[in-house]
């Protein structure tokens, strides 16, 4: 299997009043993101599903992932997702999607970072993951534990 992690475009600043959850992308993250995607596009990104968090920010990205990917799917909300999931239970969602060949998470740090390190089989790995940053991890098998490899990662300054 595919999987690709995307971290949330840039979004709004905190500010007295908004809630994290509902902070808004800021229109250069989108702008950003849609660059981006574009270019992983013509790479061959065509994920079969999307999951995404249910913080705002992350529901914002995946629309804008799904309209510039083509993607006629539905964009299922996952708590599996938030900045503070566990990349254990994020990895036992994945595995019930094992008839898909690929998958689109979208989410947050440092979840993101946490989840790249546990699907390459090396948990204390920490990987960096700048806003809009994409990352491809093949899972050969979705057995208990991943052995993932690393085939690639997209930041939006090299996009651009």
């Amino acid at each position: 299997m595919q999987i690709y992690l995307l971290r949330h475009a840039i979004a709004e600043d905190f500010r007295p009043g908004l809630a994290d959850a509902d902070r808004a992308i800021t229109s250069e993250g989108a702008r950003k993101l849609r660059e981006l995607l574009r270019r992983a596009f013509g790479g061959g990104l065509d994920p079969v599903r999307i999951l995404s968090s249910p913080f705002k920010r992350a529901q914002e990205t995946a629309e804008i992932a799904a309209k510039v990917l083509e993607h006629e799917g539905e964009i299922l909300t996952t708590k599996t997702l938030i900045p503070s999931a566990v990349a254990r239970e994020t990895w036992e969602e994945i595995r019930l999607y094992k008839g898909d060949a690929s998958l689109l998470l979208v989410g947050h740090e440092p979840a993101m970072g946490l989840l790249a390190g546990y699907l390459l089989g090396v948990p204390e790995l920490q990987v960096d993951f700048k806003k809009g940053t994409i990352v491809r991890v093949d899972v050969p098998s979705l057995g208990v534990r991943p052995r993932g490899v690393l085939k690639w990662m997209l930041a939006p300054k090299l996009a651009e």
